[in-house]
């Protein structure tokens, strides 16, 4: 039995009356996070559409706001530890509502791609507050474990609501009403988390790592800037070479300053732990091949085979089934066959799922599509929750909590980082194809850049151009963008495999093994972070 200790009283003081509602408040304010990055998705098209957006600017629509969230993650969740949670989230509120009203009204790609940035910081600001507060506000173990599955699950209805919330708005209204519906939502949680949710701090946290923070935020934004803006300007072209150059030094200063600083917002040591590393880069890269590929299977819906926005939310909710069904069987194999062996096997499944896609043509049935979705997304379900135990299990319990903080700031780089490889080298190919079948063609400079810059522009130029030339050259584009996914799933599913092998070589056969509590016994600070932290290996996407 624990001796009695301040967490303990804490624990035994009693419960928030308002804890129930106040957890309905922060899983709707997870809910409304998660759902911008996937309801975005399906609003691609009209995105390209009304904003004349190339291939490289809708990378950066999506990635404006993963990468900035990621970025910020880790000192915007110590500084509301710090400052006061509820303030934190509060403050998250309006800047998530302020970035998404800019965002309506933008009328260019740069203007909303600065948008979705501000998003981003609102989404920083937001999710870790609401773990960290549902943690302080169910103080006996039995409810919080209740209360977390509860938020965790709130991430899994965000995915499958996304899609389909935006698909009806894009049906019925402009490609603005994906933004727009943030700001009611946003202003009700402002208003009940005034109400409802209790404010606490952390006297310890960390103090604000600013340098780490800048020399992060421009190393990842010169690395995306050179792999999206690669098919633009060449990939040997002095500016794609120089923004790799420039990334690889400002990433290294960034590592050399965290080894320095007696508190880094990121513990780079850590990774020397190769237990910590492989389980880190399994999540990272299923993250890497779901939003990579779900940003070319939402364009290939709608603009190659036709499908409305409405009718391609429905056809993506088997993503969200796939990471349903397989976190159980992953949980399952950790226990019968071990983290080595449960995590290789579903980064395989998630590899064969994301090859398979190379499947697809203009002509394909939606079932071809559906089965490669289901079967790439149930092994990224099975991997989630063993590798994020194996995480924890190669750390002292006593760091679990920064542990877990650096796996969601990886899952955040994945995804940034998958549209930014699997959409380039879609871009590449498609813009190489269509460039070299339109070199003897006579057109306007301005309709040729149009034309070989995007899908979009290519299908609206057609239009223009009408009758057989112009079908002609749609189904040339259409064609074109299902080679270029052809390739970009191709290289995914090669990174994913490789990962795989790491996962075979580096994890061990079982994660760790933590010793059971007894049923009435308080729990101090230390295990409470643990608790915590094991439990969020729930949150799939974020």
């Amino acid at each position: 039995m624990l001796t009695d200790t301040p967490a303990a009283t804490e624990i035994e003081q009693p419960a928030d009356p308002r804890r129930w509602w106040a957890l309905g408040v922060l899983s709707f304010s997870l809910v409304m996070i998660v759902m911008d990055n996937t309801i975005l998705n399906v609003a691609l098209p009209k995105l390209s559409q009304g904003l004349q957006a190339t291939n490289s600017q809708l990378q950066w629509i999506v990635d404006a706001y993963t990468l900035v969230f990621a970025a910020l993650l880790l000192t915007l969740g110590a500084l509301g530890d710090r400052r006061g949670r509820r303030a934190a989230l509060l403050a998250g509120l309006v800047v998530f509502t302020g970035g998404s009203v800019a965002a309506t009204f933008a009328d260019s790609a740069a203007w909303l791609i600065v948008s979705r940035g501000v998003m981003g910081i609102g989404g920083a600001l937001i999710m870790p507050s609401t773990l960290s507060i549902v943690a302080n506000i169910f103080r006996d173990p039995r409810e919080r474990a209740k209360a977390i599955s509860i938020w965790s699950a709130a991430s899994g209805i965000g995915i499958v609501a996304g899609p389909v919330l935006g698909g009806y708005l894009l049906e019925h209204y402009s490609w603005s009403s994906v933004f727009w519906i943030n700001v009611p939502l946003a202003a009700a949680m402002f208003f009940a988390t005034r109400l409802l949710v209790p404010e606490s701090k952390a006297d310890d946290a960390p103090r604000t790592d600013y340098p780490g923070v800048v020399l992060s935020a421009a190393g990842l934004f010169a690395l995306l800037y050179a792999i999206i803006e690669a098919p633009v300007h060449g990939w040997s072209d002095p500016t794609t070479v120089g923004a790799f150059a420039l990334a690889i030094g400002i990433l290294g200063a960034f590592v050399a300053w965290e080894l320095h600083t007696p508190e880094p917002m990121l513990d780079v040591r850590f990774f020397r732990n190769r237990r910590f590393s492989a389980a880190n880069g399994a999540v990272t890269l299923a993250m890497f091949g779901m939003f990579g590929s779900l940003f070319l299977v939402s364009q290939f819906l709608q603009f190659v085979q036709g499908y409305s926005a409405l009718a391609s939310g429905i056809r993506l909710v088997p993503f969200a089934a796939g990471l349903m069904l397989g976190a159980p069987v992953g949980n399952l194999g950790d226990k019968r066959i071990g983290t080595k062996g449960t995590v290789t096997l579903g980064l395989t499944v998630t590899a064969i799922g994301l090859y398979s896609f190379t499947n697809l043509s203009v002509t394909s049935s939606y079932s071809t599509m559906a089965i490669s979705m289901l079967i790439m997304s149930f092994g990224m379900g099975m991997v989630f929750g063993p590798a994020t135990e194996s995480v924890m299990g190669s750390l002292p319990p006593e760091r679990a909590g920064v542990g877990s903080a650096i796996n969601d700031t990886t899952r955040e780089l994945g995804g940034a980082l998958g549209v930014a490889v699997i959409g380039s080298a879609m871009s590449s190919l498609y813009s190489a194809r269509v460039g070299s079948a339109l070199t003897a063609v006579p057109m306007p400079d301005e309709a040729r850049e149009i034309t070989t810059g995007s899908l979009a522009g290519a299908l609206a130029v057609a239009e223009r151009v009408g009758g057989s030339a112009g079908a002609q050259l749609a189904d040339l584009a259409r064609n074109a963008f299902a080679q270029g996914l052809h390739r970009g799933v191709t290289i995914g599913s090669i990174a994913v495999l490789t990962g795989a092998a790491a996962a075979f070589a580096f994890l061990p056969s079982r994660g760790r093994v933590a010793p059971t509590p007894e049923p009435d016994a308080a729990i101090n600070d230390t295990e409470l972070d643990e608790f915590l932290a094991h439990a969020a290996r729930d949150l799939t996407v974020v």
